[in-house]
Formats: structure tokens, sequence, C-alpha cells
């Protein structure tokens, strides 16, 4: 019985095996791995940030920018 476990590949979506026999992982191989790289050097992949008020508390700073209800509404991909 194959024990090894299964998630999908980040880059392509297809089954990719999540343990130390897969040098790639989480990726199913090195084009997936690279394609992912790539969008990060790229600056493909970005966190939205939102800035706070000068002389905010920092601690309310941090939740304000944490709080569902503050974050902006996502972005549609097919604008």
């Amino acid at each position: 019985m194959n024990t090894e476990k299964r998630v999908p590949c980040p880059a392509c979506r297809q089954p990719s095996v999540y343990s130390p026999s897969n040098p790639f992982r989480p990726f199913c191989g090195a084009q997936c791995r690279a394609i992912d790289l790539a969008a990060w050097a790229s600056e493909g992949y970005r966190v939205t940030a939102v800035s706070t008020t000068e002389g905010e508390d920092y601690a309310v700073g941090i939740a304000s920018r944490t709080s569902p209800s503050n974050l902006p509404p996502p972005k549609s991909l097919f604008q």
C-alpha cells in the first residue's frame, strides 16, 4: 500500500508527492518550481499593505491592519 501523501502542485494543480522522496516538494517537478520562483522574482506575488495614520499606537495599527473589515476588497484577476 502506497502511504505517500499527495497534494496539489501549487503551480499546475496536478497531484504531487509530498515526502522526502520528492526533492521539489510541494511542486511536482523542477519546471513548476522554476515557474513559481520566476513569479516571486518578478514580483508577481504581492501582499497588500494598508498604511496607518501618523502617530497611531503601534498595537492599534496592527489590529486595524489585520481586521477583515478594514482590508480593501480583493481585485479580480480578469479586469
